[in-house]
């Protein structure tokens, strides 16, 4: 079926929440978000399951002179991969890398603090974690979020996203558990274009979203 666009994306992460709602109530599941797009779709995610909310951050690593072009990605703990693709098709040279890989790990760090302040991680060792994006166009971001999740030694990941294109799709499928596209059309293009308002998403809206989360959780488990 050819999907309409999303509205926003709390619609993409409602329609998303649909095809997860077999993990709905179970104590081991942990939603994380890649932000800072994917927290407002992760965010309604989370209230459907009635889980828990997280921030995962990841930096894409874009080329300099086409910064929405990833040739890979860094996460925590030192993990960066990379789109061999795209770094042998512009003949990336090893000095840009390191370059972009060096600022975009200062901004990474940054936005850890900010988003979460004093409060600890949510632990990851033994649980479900469901993690989710607002689309998959290459897929190095969530690769190197799920490479980066693994040393940390969850039960099970599962990749979701409300649109992908199908290789990035089939691609990140075979490094997560489990991977759930709600929609791969065949005319993909490029994520925004599958949302009538992709406006970016601002840090304190990240903060926003799971502060009342975290609050609607906890109002939850006083009732």
């Amino acid at each position: 079926m050819q999907p309409q666009r999303f509205k926003d994306r709390r619609e993409a992460g409602h329609v998303l929440s649909t095809h997860l709602i077999h993990y709905a109530g179970r104590p081991d599941v942990l939603v994380l978000a890649l932000p800072r797009g994917g927290v407002p779709v992760a965010s309604e995610v989370a209230r459907a399951l009635h889980a828990p909310l997280d921030v995962f951050v990841v930096r894409k690593l874009g080329l300099p002179w086409q910064p929405e072009l990833a040739m890979g990605a860094i996460a925590p703990d030192g993990v960066e991969v990379l789109n061999g693709d795209v770094v042998t098709a512009y003949n990336v040279p090893p000095a840009v890398i390191r370059e972009v890989a060096a600022r975009e790990s200062l901004e990474l760090a940054r936005r850890m603090t900010f988003y979460r302040g004093d409060r600890p991680a949510q632990t990851i060792a033994g649980r479900t974690v469901i993690l989710v994006d607002d689309g998959l166009a290459t897929g190095s971001t969530m690769k190197a979020a799920i490479t980066a999740l693994r040393r940390r030694q969850p039960r099970k990941i599962v990749a979701a996203v409300p649109v992908a294109a199908r290789e990035s799709c089939i691609e990140v499928g075979t490094v997560a558990d489990e991977m759930v596209c709600a929609y791969t059309p065949p005319d993909f293009a490029a994520v925004g274009s599958w949302y009538e308002n992709f406006s970016q998403t601002s840090d304190d809206e990240v903060r926003g979203l799971l502060l009342d989360q975290r609050m609607h959780s906890t109002s939850a488990a006083n009732e």
